[in-house]
């Protein structure tokens, strides 16, 4: 696939993209280079929490660059220590590792739950995930998901992960064995559609880790750095955690991720752990000048604040065309269609200048900037309804 202007086929082929290029972006909007202009509710997959090219992002680094980019993972540099206190402090956790992606600091936290295993419990290794979950593209992560459309992909898969139930701690108790070393979930599963856990299940879990001596680890990877209207989503139950990952929001749009740990699991020995470009000043700068924004109480009131009033839009605007029930927590919400007709909604979306996602095909996921305005709230939600009532009709004529 190319054109006059783009040579679209240079690029893999591994998913399918609308032939659009994006050329610009500023807060909650996109520009194509046709001048077209987007309201985005998807930014990056909740990787944006100040919206596209925030002055704050792009002065950290403007910055950072003309002083240095990386001195190698060998040695100290001032922003990843600063970024790594600012996490400590503001969390139940200890150290932190500085990765790139998701993925590599979900397959971090594995590393370290096993480690920790071989150190204090003979050699445990088996990490309890649940049914739907996801944690990344890595052979590991893939595992450690329990997302169906996986389950066929690159066999053999890594062994060592067993599947519970979201909300039922007795199929996580019916799965520990003298082989487990943790429990790993997501608090909002985001990929299979925002399924929330509890708030008494994550205090169950918490309890009944302890109780067996095994490790709590949180992917907040999309739910991390204010997306739930806590700075972590762990935080809404009170508990303290183990091990913790983060990643998307934490860069503010460049590749940054990060795995936090308490003293009692930080057990990686030396050379057990690395990476070229982890916890460089570069990318840890951006992480500051997001931290500072978004770790700010009125900043997140203000999240909760707009995560209630889209809530409530969605709520009516379901009621309007007889959808189903509104899931999720602060900026990550979804929409129950009650019918397969997300692919259909999300490209008449597009076409009228709206990105919104479909994660499951009757399930609409809503992911602003943290600091979206009440106004593009409500010109998505004028835009969406549109939309609902055209594919409705369309429905009902077939």
């Amino acid at each position: 696939m190319t054109n006059a202007t783009h040579p679209f086929d240079a690029l893999m082929d591994i998913t399918a993209r609308p032939e659009v290029v994006f050329v610009r972006g500023a807060g909650s909007y996109l520009w194509d280079d046709n001048r077209n202009r987007y309201l985005d509710f998807v930014q990056g997959w909740a990787v944006n929490p100040l919206g596209h090219s925030p002055a704050v992002v792009a002065e950290a680094l403007a910055a950072q660059a003309k002083r240095l980019l990386t001195p190698s993972p060998a040695f100290y540099n001032g922003p990843s220590l600063k970024l790594a206190k600012a996490l400590v402090e503001q969390s139940c956790f200890d150290q932190v590792f500085f990765a790139n992606s998701g993925a590599e600091a979900n397959e971090g936290a594995i590393k370290l739950a096993r480690k920790y295993g071989a150190k204090y419990k003979n050699g445990a290794h088996e990490i309890i995930t649940f049914e739907g979950g996801f944690h990344g593209r890595t052979l590991a992560t893939m595992s450690a998901s329990g997302k169906k459309a996986f389950e066929p992909l690159f066999e053999p898969k890594v062994p060592g992960f067993r599947k519970a139930r979201l909300n039922d701690i007795e199929s996580v108790r019916k799965l520990i064995s003298p082989s487990t070393v943790a429990v790993m979930l997501e608090p909002i599963q985001g990929e299979a559609g925002v399924w929330p856990a509890t708030d008494a299940f994550m205090q169950e879990l918490r309890a009944l880790t302890q109780q067996r001596g095994l490790l709590l680890i949180v992917d907040e990877i999309q739910t991390g750095i204010g997306r739930t209207g806590k700075l972590f989503a762990y935080q809404h139950a009170g508990i303290a955690p183990d091990i913790m990952t983060l990643g998307k929001g934490i860069g503010g749009g460049v590749p940054l991720a990060a795995l936090l740990a308490t003293g009692h699991a930080s057990c990686f020995d030396h050379g057990d752990q690395g990476g070229t470009f982890n916890g460089n000043p570069l990318m840890c700068a951006a992480g500051i000048a997001v931290l500072e924004q978004v770790g700010q109480p009125d900043f997140l009131k203000s999240v909760v604040d707009s995560g209630l009033f889209l809530e409530s839009e969605l709520q009516r605007l379901s009621a309007r065309h007889g959808l189903g029930d509104i899931r999720g927590r602060g900026l990550l919400l979804a929409l129950d269609l009650k019918m397969p007709i997300g692919a259909a909604v999300v490209a008449q979306a597009f076409a009228a200048g709206v990105l919104i996602n479909a994660p499951q095909p009757d399930t609409l996921r809503f992911m602003p900037a943290l600091n979206v305005s009440r106004e593009e709230i409500s010109a998505m939600i004028d835009c969406l309804d549109a939309v609902l009532a055209k594919v409705g009709a369309a429905r009902r004529v077939a």
